[in-house]
């Protein structure tokens, strides 16, 4: 894949006159909790195994849905079991963060109030880590946080084609919930969330029990909690996602390319069935439920 960033600026200097979908299934809006095998079968999706046909692994994903969700976990799982890169624009931009660079105390302020970080700063963050990718010999990938808008999504499709996108959705109670317990491990960098969630059915709605993902014990005094992880600030941005980044939703929904996917429950719950929805199958996740 080129390098964004030697392609955006004609992008961002000429606005497209027309966007070419290059996928040939036609547009349709799949629910893989009432269809799954339908849902694989429209995006033609065929079963992937780890050790296969690596052809077969170099996927070009995105992931959509709200802050805190779980788009990393699932993400990374998948990024695993495909041997394809996560990249994750959030990473990226903590990275910058924590580098002290030029572009630090803009984005700081930024991120404190829960805003959207402009194109500008994450196309660059986002070339300069494809690149890196290239100079490793990488294929394929599984991006989670970009795009954000319309605008990015556009962009995107100008430079590279993109094969699924999977948008995953939770309730907003327990989305919030989730976000709040959010931890990390100030030494080990690893992410847990102490978060019970048990939420009971009433009215007709089914119940929701997320059980909590703690940390091992040489982790459990060393959390911190993330600076924008406040009330307010997960309010902010959930406002701002449902405004800037729905519309998202709709551009690949038109072209056919979206499987859109309500989580039932926590890890344990919402794995298989996700894999089922992608026509996936995980051979040690089966090894260690017959264990």
């Amino acid at each position: 894949m080129a390098a964004l960033r030697r392609l955006l600026p004609k992008a961002f200097l000429a606005p497209r006159s027309s966007t070419i979908s290059r996928f040939v299934s036609p547009p349709s809006t799949l629910n893989p909790q009432t269809d799954l095998q339908s849902a694989a079968a429209a995006l033609n999706l065929h079963p992937l195994r780890r050790g296969g046909d690596p052809k077969g692994r170099n996927v070009q994903w995105v992931f959509l849905g709200c802050p805190g969700v779980g788009k990393g976990t699932y993400a990374s799982r998948l990024s695993t079991l495909l041997g394809v890169p996560h990249i994750a624009t959030g990473d990226l931009v903590r990275d910058e963060l924590a580098s002290a660079g030029p572009l630090s105390s803009k984005l700081s302020e930024i991120v404190r109030q829960g805003k959207l970080v402009p194109d500008e700063v994450i196309i660059d963050l986002l070339s300069k880590r494809l690149e890196t990718g290239e100079a490793k010999r990488e294929t394929g990938f599984i991006l989670d946080g970009f795009p954000r808008t319309v605008r990015q999504a556009e962009i995107l499709e100008g430079v590279t084609d993109i094969d699924l996108v999977v948008n995953l959705k939770l309730r907003e109670d327990a989305l919030l919930v989730k976000c709040l317990g959010r931890r990390i491990c100030s030494e080990c960098g690893g992410n847990y969330n102490v978060a019970c969630i048990d939420i009971k059915g009433e009215d007709g709605n089914p119940g929701m029990y997320m059980a909590p993902l703690l940390p091992p014990p040489h982790c459990e005094t060393k959390l911190i909690t993330r600076s924008d992880d406040t009330e307010e600030v997960v309010k902010e941005r959930l406002r701002i996602y449902n405004e800037m980044t729905k519309p998202v939703e709709d551009f690949y929904r038109s072209r056919g390319k979206l499987l859109e996917f309500d989580l039932p429950g926590g890890i344990p719950e919402s794995w298989p069935k996700l894999l089922q929805a992608l026509n996936l199958e995980d051979g040690d996740d089966k090894r260690s439920a017959a264990a």
